[in-house]
């Protein structure tokens, strides 16, 4: 639930910016997408496993 918010947070601010602002705000963009990724790529490799991907 805290990764949901952090990256809604992080889509409004980026989003406030715009895609093409700074160089700084492509690589916040960049990172954002990259983290994304990685985070999807980890849900279904942990769902593939047959384990449960919550803990209680």
């Amino acid at each position: 639930m805290v990764a949901v918010i952090v990256l809604i947070l992080l889509l409004l601010l980026l989003g406030g910016g715009g895609l093409l602002g700074g160089g700084a705000l492509n690589f916040l963009w960049i990172l954002l997408v990259i983290g994304l990724i990685l985070w999807v790529l980890g849900f279904f490799v942990r769902a593939a496993e047959g384990s449960r991907w919550y803990y209680w």
